[in-house]
């Protein structure tokens, strides 16, 4: 407990107390750092970061010098030198462009001639699946199916098999599952 030390000389009721000592909150620097010494750590390090980062920060935010005339002129001629570059760009691709177009007009114009020559076979009577694609000549077409004659192939199952008689093999047969409750429960 305290110490009380009561004083009779001046008066009856002054009170002297010691002063309080809690050994719970009485920590020496022993021990506040291993307790918390690598909090301390990563915290004196996160603030050193931080005051970096800040630093650095507020030091590109100053204003620069202003432009002096030698510098406008070497941004006049790098921003010339990147519209050049720009429109050399710009002039490769409408010419990749019109080319495409030119191709695509020639697909075009070679699918119209061929619907067109579909069409005036239909009207002569002639089958239009007769005449060979513009891929594929039509040597090619009718050479492809007389090169490769069809395999005599053997039948994977006799010819009086029927699945549903049970019988000629196979040793898998359906059997029905127990009517009724079951026996485990």
């Amino acid at each position: 407990m305290e110490e009380v030390e009561v004083n009779d000389g001046d008066s009856p009721y002054t009170v002297e107390k010691a002063p309080l000592r809690n050994p719970d909150l009485t920590l020496n620097v022993g021990e506040l750092l291993s307790l918390y010494g690598w909090y301390l750590l990563f915290g004196t390090l996160l603030v050193y970061l931080l005051l970096q980062y800040l630093s650095g920060r507020r030091s590109s935010q100053r204003s620069s010098p202003p432009p002096t005339p030698q510098d406008a002129a070497l941004v006049a001629r790098r921003q010339e030198a990147m519209e050049a570059a720009r429109m050399k760009m710009q002039e490769e691709l409408d010419a990749k462009a019109s080319i495409f177009r030119e191709k695509q007009k020639q697909q075009e114009e070679e699918k119209r001639r061929q619907k067109i020559k579909i069409w005036d076979s239909m009207q002569q009577g002639k089958s239009y699946r007769g005449t060979a694609t513009p891929s594929q000549p039509p040597a090619e077409a009718s050479s492809s199916a007389a090169a490769r004659p069809k395999p005599d192939k053997k039948p994977l199952r006799s010819a009086d098999y029927s699945p549903l008689s049970g019988q000629e093999g196979g040793s898998c047969t359906f059997r029905p599952g127990r009517r009724g409750p079951s026996a485990g429960g």
